[in-house]
């Protein structure tokens, strides 16, 4: 292992003394060179054997870093035309497999006792470009290539381990091919080999989840954090017959990327959101939102920002009827995003990241970061009223949740949008937009705890303001006509009703759902600001107009 992480400088060195011992010199020469020279030049019978086994030597370094076209053209020179023409002819289909298939290994000789065999060297040489090449193929999306090299990885020679993770890599190549049931069998047979393969766990899961059966992800995703939890078996020690083991010469970032390891937390996480993605509130509340900052987040990470965590436990606490420690929770959000949000925060147009490098491109691209960051807080800290809102709503403080939707508000001002507003630069967009939508809500919450109140005037606002937001809004048009009738203005109701329902009434929603999908926390919000019972108040209208045209009519 500390060979193939260092420098081949032994094995240049050993080629360099057979040139000496002939005669010759090849100091200039690079590796690939200098094995052409030797191999065409030396020709001593008793230096063929050793040159052959150092030889493979040469290709498990060469396969450690991936230089398979090195790999290929070294085991040409050390084929016969004889056995590289019926290699082609039996093989045909992947070079550097045929040419390693038709090298002949050299007898072993008596009074060199090598505690790991030219043959077995020779097998795991091919079952780490098999697997080399899978991974290539797969990573390019070459899909049924990769399939076909990685089944031959899987019929070679290599430890239990290994084998797991070639099984693992068949059953996302699977997936990516569409075949969710092939997947899971290559997975479920990679756990069979091996259960310490925890990654294809987190493939099980996500395979299911695609599938859409919830229960199976769930289980998965359970079985997967419990295993997390359990100490590892102490590595077996490797016996010293396999010096050179596949796994040292197989390790790409395509590889790690596909058997990452997971932080429990993260599997929490994961296993809470989904919950809280079928409405199972109860079993999101029973996960501890403390674990978050335990968690190093890097960009594969699954989890979210810290702060996303504690609103969408909120969430969950709030569907759970729990609404006094989603209050709670969300002031932990309010209390730690204070102190990060400037009081006036100007979003414009000219702070677009530049495509090419100019002067100052660097800071162009540090203030950007650091408005993004600005409007990640702000977004927090506003959702965090705006959850105390609803919750307070729920608990029938009508006058308390008026005062959070008021905050929510309030902050929002914050936000000076300049220039056009609606080509922001797409760095912000996301983040622009789920500040409006937050708006939205807020707006459309305040002015149902108004109608609680009595304060029909000041809910027609809120809901008027919603719908200049967001026009077309099925929860802010239903409720304004619902206040216009409330307020005895029913020619006005009536007409607002009539221009809404000849609308399409799947319009909204397919906008809806063509733009970005809303973070997770706001879910149970929309969920709360639809409006709830607009048969009897169509009804009344439809009468209303009904005998409005009768009087017309006579």
């Amino acid at each position: 292992d500390s060979a193939i992480k260092g420098e081949a400088e032994g094995i240049r060195q050993g080629l360099l003394r057979v040139l000496e011992a002939c005669g010759a010199c090849g100091e200039d020469l690079g590796t690939e060179e200098l094995w052409e020279k030797v191999l065409q030049e030396v020709t001593v019978e008793e230096l063929q054997a050793p040159l052959q086994r150092l030889g493979a030597l040469q290709a498990a370094w060469w396969l450690a870093a991936s230089r398979l076209g090195s790999v290929a053209g070294l085991f040409h020179l050390l084929s016969t035309a004889e056995d590289l023409g019926r290699s082609h002819c039996s093989e045909g289909q992947n070079e550097l497999l045929s040419v390693i298939k038709a090298w002949q290994v050299p007898p072993e000789g008596a009074s060199l006792p090598l505690v790991q065999s030219a043959k077995d060297l020779k097998e795991i040489l091919c079952t780490a470009a098999a697997f080399l090449q899978g991974l290539q193929e797969l990573e390019a999306g070459n899909f049924p290539a990769a399939l076909s090299l990685l089944q031959e990885a899987a019929g070679g020679f290599c430890s239990k381990k290994i084998l797991a993770q070639i099984y693992t890599c068949l059953g996302c190549c699977a997936q990516r091919m569409g075949k969710p049931h092939t997947a899971l069998q290559h997975l479920k047979r990679a756990l069979q080999v091996d259960f310490q393969c925890l990654p294809a766990l987190s493939h099980v899961a996500a395979v299911y989840h695609e599938l859409g059966e919830t229960d199976a992800e769930l289980q998965a995703l359970t079985l997967f954090y419990e295993a997390l939890g359990k100490n590892p078996p102490a590595a077996a020690s490797s016996s010293p017959y396999f010096l050179m083991r596949t796994e040292l010469l197989v390790h790409t970032p395509v590889l790690s990327s596909l058997l990452r390891h997971h932080h429990p937390s993260e599997v929490k996480y994961l296993l809470a959101q989904r919950c809280l993605q079928d409405g199972r509130t109860l079993q999101f509340c029973s996960t501890d939102v403390s674990f978050a900052p335990q968690v190093p987040l890097d960009g594969s990470s699954a989890l979210p920002r810290i702060p996303e965590v504690f609103l969408e436990a909120a969430s969950a606490l709030g569907q759970a009827g729990r609404h006094q420690d989603a209050i709670t929770v969300c002031e932990e959000v309010i209390s730690r995003t204070t102190d990060l949000i400037p009081r006036v925060l100007r979003v414009e147009e000219r702070l677009e990241q530049p495509e090419c490098a100019v002067p100052g491109a660097e800071l162009v691209g540090g203030l950007l970061s650091q408005k993004k960051e600005n409007l990640c807080c702000l977004a927090w800290r506003a959702a965090g009223y705006l959850h105390q809102g609803w919750a307070w709503a729920r608990l029938g403080e009508s006058k308390e949740a008026v005062t959070q939707f008021s905050r929510c508000l309030s902050d929002l001002l914050r936000v000076q949008l300049h220039g056009s507003g609606v080509r922001q630069t797409e760095n912000i967009q996301p983040e622009v937009e789920v500040l409006q939508k937050i708006r939205l809500l807020a707006l459309i919450g305040r002015g149902t705890q108004f109608l609680e109140l009595g304060r029909h005037k000041q809910a027609l606002l809120d809901f008027q303001y919603s719908l200049q937001l967001s026009p077309g809004d099925p929860a802010a048009a239903s409720y304004l006509v619902q206040t216009l009738w409330m307020l005895n203005r029913k020619q006005e109701a009536a007409a607002q009703w009539q221009k809404f329902s000849q609308s399409c009434p799947g319009e909204d929603r397919q906008q809806q759902g063509q733009g970005r999908p809303l973070p997770l926390y706001l879910v149970s919000c929309l969920e709360q600001a639809v409006f709830p019972h607009s048969e009897p108040l169509a009804r009344s209208i439809q009468d209303y107009l009904g005998a409005a045209a009768q009087d017309t009519s006579s």
